[in-house]
């Protein structure tokens, strides 16, 4: 699903990631290890095309196509999902409508053809009620007043709605509390036809995503046991 080739990374001049090769299999559950400051964000970042990110070296084969130099937007579209540790407050843009845009832009993306209102709603309900989202929640605006874990359950919503090909996940266990770490396992468990890649430091979390392979970094560089 995804290789990564010799990928060196910089930002503003200084040197990030050196040298990284890495294999993602098809619905692989790829856990990325790390302390902290040794480069898992960036690397995740710079897969789901951060531009604040620059490239220098290698490249980035994602479902058999170079998308070293595609945009963030692209690559989304194209079915890499990122669900960031820090994630913005969007005054003004209820989560309904985020939700309804982001799926006529994949829908159209993937098929040519346009989403139709009824199947949209019909898509969310039956994602909202898979994860027991309250439907007073899509008429909030994007994060806004949201806590932690109720930031995590916007963020399995998209997940369900979308079905991307990977779903690249930055410490989704933190500022959730152990029911929602337990709904976002059982979510992640229950897409076997999505791969995932994800950051986590809590070791009892990562030991029930059924982790088939494990990448540890330190320093901007894979670490080899």
């Amino acid at each position: 699903m995804l290789e990564i080739k010799n990928l060196c990374v910089s930002m503003n001049g200084k040197p990030l990631l050196k040298d990284i090769n890495m294999v993602i299999q098809d619905g692989a559950r790829h856990r990325l290890a790390g302390h902290n400051g040794s480069g898992k964000s960036t690397l995740v970042n710079t897969i789901a095309g951060d531009s604040a990110y620059t490239i220098d070296a290698g490249q980035i084969i994602f479902d058999g196509k170079n998308i070293t130099n595609e945009n963030a937007t692209t690559r989304a579209l194209m079915g890499i999902f990122l669900g960031a540790q820090n994630v913005p407050e969007i005054p003004g843009l209820t989560v309904l409508s985020f939700l309804k845009h982001s799926m006529i832009a994949h829908t159209h993306f993937n098929t040519g053809k346009e989403l139709s209102m009824g199947e949209f709603l019909e898509k969310l309900e039956s994602a909202r009620e898979q994860l027991n989202i309250p439907k007073e929640w899509l008429n909030r605006y994007v994060n806004v007043g949201f806590s932690g874990g109720e930031r995590k359950r916007i963020m399995l919503l998209r997940l369900v709605l979308t079905q991307p090909k990977l779903a690249i996940l930055d410490e989704p266990d933190s500022g959730a509390d152990k029911e929602v770490q337990q709904q976002i396992i059982d979510t992640i468990n229950n897409m076997p036809n999505t791969a995932f890649l994800f950051i986590s430091h809590q070791d009892a979390f990562a030991s029930k995503m059924n982790i088939t392979e494990t990448t540890a970094l330190d320093n901007g560089k894979i670490v080899v046991e």
